[in-house]
């Protein structure tokens, strides 16, 4: 790794690999930058002013110090110094204790995809850098993690929004040198010196031969996954699963355990895999098995066919019930396509007690997940089978929009 200063003309270079990018137009959508006010995403915001004018700058105040509030606004002073528009992101929900790490990180990426919506952004840059890597690696190996090896992914295409991560290959030091060639003051966070988080300590501890080391595992591994990746989605075009609204059916033999663990991903709503070791017992075992927030189970997935594998959600895991607006997401997987809509209305899933007539030859079990409008304890609405009991209703839908879908393209190259 160089410590010397990274050049726009550097990162311009990096960026044209990284596309297809919008264009750099005012009636066209911006690309959104994540921005902590520390030094990777100070950075990154900007080289990237020098690589495109239409720029949002999303600064998240998670509210969890005094101090955040006003380092929210040092960073919008300077990103507007740099000529990107910018907004203040303000979480207000989170409260310190056990696991706060985690949750200040989702409701982070909630808040920011959320804004990203809102704006029409389809692209998301984040500021992960060459040593978070390392750092990520460090501790996925510590954990026994294998494909998950691979670490951080230059590109991550979520449901409507592709994380972008243009510096995995700078140094936290070249970083920091650019802004200080630029003139360029950034903020330090305490909380990245607390040694009671893990990455804290891998990141003091880390020598720079496991450093290099821990690259080289990264890329090797990342060549591996991109295979499995390319061989699920051979899989998938070449047998007779079946996709349907929020389940799947496999046929008469379960898939390797990489497609397994995709489909796992998608249909149980999770932004990762299972762990192998789940998944691999579960191909083992051949028998019905719930775990990760699916169930598989053995049944006939339409009428005339013969029992397969069926892979539906866990009903104990789904999200409970939520006022219905348009354009919620419920179960991290399904959006409410419904313009006007009456406020006394909520979205649960549809439960058990659908007539056979009404289920399209769909098993209950996989019935039973699907979204529905519900109003004072009854079922109005289950757009995927052509339910519904208002005609105010009917052009209710629910968009399939899963976290991360099956056949995922993400990039470590």
């Amino acid at each position: 790794m160089t410590e010397q200063p990274v050049t726009p003309e550097q990162f311009r270079d990096v960026m044209r690999g990284l596309g297809p990018w919008l264009p750099d137009t005012s009636d066209a959508p911006p690309v959104a930058l994540a921005v902590s006010g520390g030094s990777d995403s100070l950075a990154m915001a900007w080289l990237a002013s020098h690589w495109r004018r239409h720029l949002l700058a999303l600064v998240v105040d998670h509210g969890l110090r005094e101090e955040s509030a006003r380092e929210a606004e040092i960073a919008r002073q300077t990103l507007e110094g740099f000529g990107i528009t910018t907004c203040v992101l303000q979480l207000t929900d989170l409260q310190a204790g056990p696991g706060i790490a985690k949750r200040a990180r989702d409701a982070r990426y909630e808040a920011l995809i959320a804004a990203c919506r809102k704006a029409g952004c389809v692209d998301l840059l984040v500021a992960h850098q060459e040593d978070d890597q390392a750092e990520t690696v460090v501790m996925r190996q510590r954990r026994g993690e294998g494909l998950g090896l691979a670490g951080m992914a230059r590109i991550t295409e979520l449901a409507d929004i592709r994380l972008v991560r243009p510096l995995l290959g700078v140094s936290r030091m070249a970083l920091r040198a650019t802004l200080r060639r630029a003139g360029v003051n950034w903020c330090e966070d305490p909380s990245n010196a607390n040694r009671k988080a893990e990455r804290v300590r891998v990141r003091q501890n880390l020598t720079e031969q496991a450093r290099t080391e821990a690259i080289g595992l990264s890329r090797k591994i990342a060549i591996r996954r991109m295979q499995q990746a390319g061989e699920s989605a051979a899989w998938l075009a070449a047998t007779g699963c079946l996709p349907f609204p929020g389940w799947v059916a496999l046929g008469e033999i379960l898939p390797s355990f990489s497609t397994l663990a995709a489909l796992i991903r998608t249909i149980g709503a999770r932004p990762y895999a299972p762990s192998r070791a789940s998944v691999e017992a579960a191909i083992a075992a051949n028998r019905p098995v719930t775990l990760a927030g699916i169930r598989l189970l053995r049944a006939r997935p339409l009428p005339g066919l013969e029992e397969e594998w069926l892979m539906v959600r866990e009903e104990a895991a789904m999200e409970a019930a939520l006022p219905a607006r348009d354009g919620v997401c419920w179960d991290r997987r399904f959006t409410l396509r419904a313009g006007a809509i009456p406020s006394d209305l909520f979205v649960a899933a549809a439960g058990w007690g659908l007539p056979r007539s009404l289920r399209r030859g769909w098993p209950a079990v996989a019935c039973a997940t699907l979204p529905a409008l519900w109003r004072e304890g009854r079922r109005v609405c289950v757009p995927h089978l052509g339910v519904c009991e208002e005609e105010s209703l009917k052009n209710v839908t629910f968009d399939l929009v899963p976290p991360v879908p099956v056949t995922v393209t993400t990039r470590w190259d």
